[in-house]
């Protein structure tokens, strides 16, 4: 039976991942999960898995420098966020790669390369000098905390009209004027709308600016509403008030910083 070993710092991405293999692949087996990449070579060690899906930006030792341990004794899958510097890099050389969040299909892909490479036997692919260089500068800009230039995005048109968010083994688009709100934690933005809830890797900051502020409006440092779905507004103390859904039981926060938005009431 084919092994896999799942490193990202991140417990709902790898949890995510195992899902999504657990659709596209049902006879691999997931030996483990690491948190970072000490803790990854550490299980490579112990557990000996065929395969690695590797995050590229952990805590510590990060996924290129744990690749570089591991070499060429397992099949490399690289994990990133960072789409077109991944991808410029890693089709120098044998890795394949991922781009968060997983979509099913690219994920399908994978397995499918992944199955053929180890049905004929083909050694694991190792980083060759021009895979090794990219991913160097990679590893510089992700310890510097500053985003590889290939990967920003072009300017966006006039307002968003669709998100795009796995949910398990899905890919939904989301119509924006169908989300309800949106609650961001330090990476992750959560996004509900009228038919469900997804996770997406884009923080509030950013999604704000390209949303209409006809219809929504930022309320808390970490929650966007959609002024439609608001029932009424409950002021509380210190200069606070709680915002209530038509038809949804969630109570968001305004907080003072915001409360001039309701000042009317």
């Amino acid at each position: 039976m084919t092994t896999a070993l799942i490193a990202d710092d991140e417990p709902l991405l790898r949890d995510s991942l195992a899902r999504g293999l657990a659709q596209a692949w049902p006879g691999l087996q997931l030996v483990g999960q690491a948190r970072n990449g000490r803790e990854t070579v550490e299980l490579f060690e112990r557990l000996s898995p065929d395969i690695v899906f590797l995050d590229v930006h952990m805590p510590g030792l990060n996924g290129v420098e744990a690749a570089r341990q591991i070499a060429r004794r397992a099949q490399l899958v690289f994990v990133t966020a960072y789409e077109q510097y991944a991808v410029q890099a890693f089709e120098q050389g044998a890795l394949d790669y991922l781009v968060k969040p997983v979509e099913p299909a690219r994920l399908a892909d994978t397995v499918g390369r992944l199955q053929e490479r180890l049905a004929q036997g083909r050694s694991a692919g190792g980083l060759d000098a021009a895979v090794e260089a990219a991913l160097a500068r990679l590893t510089e800009q992700l310890r510097g905390g500053a985003t590889p230039a290939a990967t920003q995005r072009p300017a966006q048109p006039a307002y968003l009209q669709w998100l795009r968010a796995s949910v398990g083994s899905t890919l939904k688009l989301i119509p924006v004027e169908q989300i309800i709100f949106m609650r961001s934690d330090e990476k992750y933005t959560l996004v509900v709308w009228s038919e469900g809830e997804a996770l997406i890797r884009t923080p509030i900051r950013e999604l704000i600016e390209q949303l209409d502020p006809q219809c929504f409006v930022q309320v808390h440092r970490s929650v966007v509403v959609n002024l439609r779905a608001i029932s009424h507004v409950m002021r509380g103390p210190n200069e606070t008030a709680d915002l209530h859904l038509r038809g949804r039981p969630e109570v968001l926060p305004v907080s003072r910083s915001y409360l001039h938005l309701f000042r009317q009431m």
